[in-house]
């Protein structure tokens, strides 16, 4: 098997791209000391993060915003976060997101 360089550099490129955004804030946040209020509002950066991408998803249908008669997402999204505040359990929550979605597919189709 040959060696192509060019696809070699542009994948060691890759790995180091991906590589510093995530080491750097890491190497320079693990010497600071953050003040209470910074490690508060630090708690919210993940969930904040999927709430953006789940809502995008769910919510935006074809471009639009679709209403919750015509989207299966939206419909299976509702118990599930129900179930994500009542359990506050991860692999509950996406077992019921996938019950609920399949259930709902073959429910309305």
């Amino acid at each position: 098997m040959e060696i192509r360089w060019g696809i070699f550099l542009i994948i060691a490129g890759a790995a180091i791209v991906t590589f510093i955004p995530r080491v750097v804030p890491l190497m320079v946040l693990s010497r600071i000391e953050l003040p209470e209020w910074g490690m508060r509002w630090l708690n919210y950066v993940p969930i904040s993060v999927m709430a953006a991408l789940i809502s995008q998803e769910v919510l935006v249908h074809d471009g639009k915003f679709s209403s919750i008669t015509d989207n299966v997402q939206l419909l299976a999204a509702i118990p599930t976060f129900l179930i994500a505040i009542k359990t506050r359990s991860l692999l509950v929550t996406v077992l019921s997101g996938v019950t609920f979605f399949m259930l709902f597919r073959w429910v309305i189709s």
